[in-house]
């Protein structure tokens, strides 16, 4: 992958994030808080709830390492859910980058008005070139973001470089099946402007690779095909009050494009869940 490809791919994804649709659309439907894939309780859940209810069972698996003087960074932090969810749960400090200007602005005010801003650096930058020297980290966080990277094993060798000794690496990424051709799933992953998503095979080669002694994969892809029925429906039946706020082109794509993601995780070609590293 080119240095040009991934620095493509980067400015993509703040373009993405940028626009006032995307940014109405996730305010919209999940709260502006966590905009993930959500482990759910029952159908028919909320989105907002389910995603909360992933955010505690990635950080659980790194609670001993979470608390008053650990160091996270939350790479790829989107409207920040997550990093308050740590800060104002364990009290840990996080460093939350993020290239969205968009989403780091409502990210800051959110962490004024709840209190948490002490606790809390939201940095713009790209987690293709993290702007902190190696080993500085306690855990390095990461939830559905790495599938709009250009060069994820760029990415990941980021990640794992900034990692102290015996640190916790904890990611959630949107994925393709192992043995999947890339072709299964481009008309889905048209929207998000990339070629291809990654795959568990690869995460798990370049983790091992990295020398990380303890990597485990907890698959979630079950919760994937009613997280993204309940978009479609909440979508659609809220379709009049939401062309207020997303104009009626940018709609009528989520519409067409949201299926394509149902249908992917229907077929067994889109995978989700936990990655857990340690360094």
């Amino acid at each position: 992958m080119s240095h040009e490809h991934a620095t493509d791919a980067a400015e993509a994804a703040r373009r993405y994030y940028d626009t006032r649709d995307v940014d109405a659309f996730y305010n919209a439907l999940w709260g502006g808080e966590d905009i993930h894939t959500g482990v759910y309780a029952h159908e028919g859940e909320p989105v907002a709830d389910a995603s909360r209810r992933t955010v505690d069972r990635v950080a659980a698996k790194a609670a001993g390492r979470l608390g008053p003087g650990s160091t996270v960074l939350d790479l790829g932090s989107g409207y920040g859910g997550p990093a308050r969810r740590l800060a104002g749960s364990f009290g840990c400090r996080v460093v939350a980058l993020n290239i969205s200007g968009t989403q780091n602005e409502r990210h800051r005010k959110t962490n004024e008005e709840r209190g948490l801003d002490a606790l809390i650096d939201v940095v713009t930058g790209s987690f293709e070139d993290i702007p902190y020297p190696d080993a500085h980290f306690d855990v390095v966080w990461s939830q559905e973001a790495f599938c709009h990277s250009g060069d994820r094993e760029r990415v990941i060798g980021e990640a794992v470089r900034v990692l102290k000794p015996e640190g916790d690496l904890l990611f959630t990424d949107l994925m393709s099946a192992d043995d999947d051709p890339p072709a299964a799933l481009r008309a889905a992953v048209a929207r998000l402007d990339v070629e291809a998503l990654a795959t568990p095979a690869f995460y798990r080669e370049r983790l091992a690779g990295l020398g990380l002694a303890q990597v485990d994969f907890d698959d979630l892809s079950e919760h994937l095909l009613p997280h993204y029925l309940g978009l479609i429906e909440e979508t659609a039946r809220r379709a009049a009050d939401l062309h207020d706020v997303i104009s009626p082109a940018y709609l009528d794509r989520l519409l067409e494009n949201l299926p394509l993601w149902a249908d992917a995780s229907r077929t067994g070609h889109l995978r989700w869940g936990i990655f857990h590293a340690r360094r």
